[in-house]
């Protein structure tokens, strides 16, 4: 994986899913929403998921309890941060609102 300050150094917004694998019927849901927030904002956002228990580290540095826990970077800085389920639309128009 890339080093995460070169994901979130970016003059696009970068949604991250931080998620860990223990619900199988969870995750497959969440990455068929990742997959549609992805197509509908093409170009103009990046969309990346990172497994917690693979980037322990990283998972403490940024105090991730819950799973998922979404997080919308610009340029380097957190824009917005929600722990638990989002769908598609809820996605879109929170990441739409820092192109």
């Amino acid at each position: 994986m890339s080093k995460f300050g070169d994901i979130v150094n970016s003059d696009i917004p970068v949604l991250i899913d931080f998620h860990a694998n223990w619900d199988e019927d969870s995750e497959r849901e969440t990455t068929t929403i990742l997959k549609l927030v992805a197509a509908a904002l093409g170009d103009k956002a990046r969309v990346v998921k990172i497994d917690i228990d693979k980037n322990e580290t990283l998972a403490m540095a940024l105090r991730i309890k819950a799973n998922p826990t979404y997080i919308i970077y610009k340029n380097s800085e957190m824009k917005w941060r929600q722990s638990g389920d989002q769908d598609a639309n809820t996605l879109i128009g929170l990441v739409e609102q820092y192109i």
